[in-house]
């Protein structure tokens, strides 16, 4: 089945597959989905955990997964003040692709 035009129309929207991409697009959204993958993290952990992102840009990727609803951040009231992030249950429905690019990146792209 071929995949459906980029073009919106007023019945059925855009096409599913490129809605999916907008979603999961960044350089950084998929590493910061599978670290999270793992559990709960405070900000800091986050930034040692997904290699060679900066400060600034882990910010700015966290705060487009929140507005994607893909990334929980939970804000503790304490000094210094606590920041929490986790996964939603659509961030955790992204587990399965990421499994896939996993196990097709082991085959493909490792040597023989």
């Amino acid at each position: 089945m071929a995949l459906q035009s980029k073009k919106k129309t007023k019945q059925s929207g855009e096409c599913p597959f490129q809605e999916a991409m907008d979603l999961i697009a960044g350089k950084w959204t998929m590493s910061i989905v599978n670290v999270l993958m793992s559990g709960t993290m405070r900000f800091k952990e986050l930034e040692r955990q997904v290699t060679g992102i900066n400060t600034r840009m882990l910010v700015k990727e966290l705060k487009q997964l929140e507005a994607k609803k893909i990334v929980k951040r939970k804000a503790y009231a304490t000094v210094p003040p606590t920041v929490e992030y986790s996964l939603t249950e659509k961030g955790t429905s992204l587990k399965p692709v990421l499994t896939a690019i996993q196990s097709w990146a082991i085959s493909v792209l490792q040597p023989r």
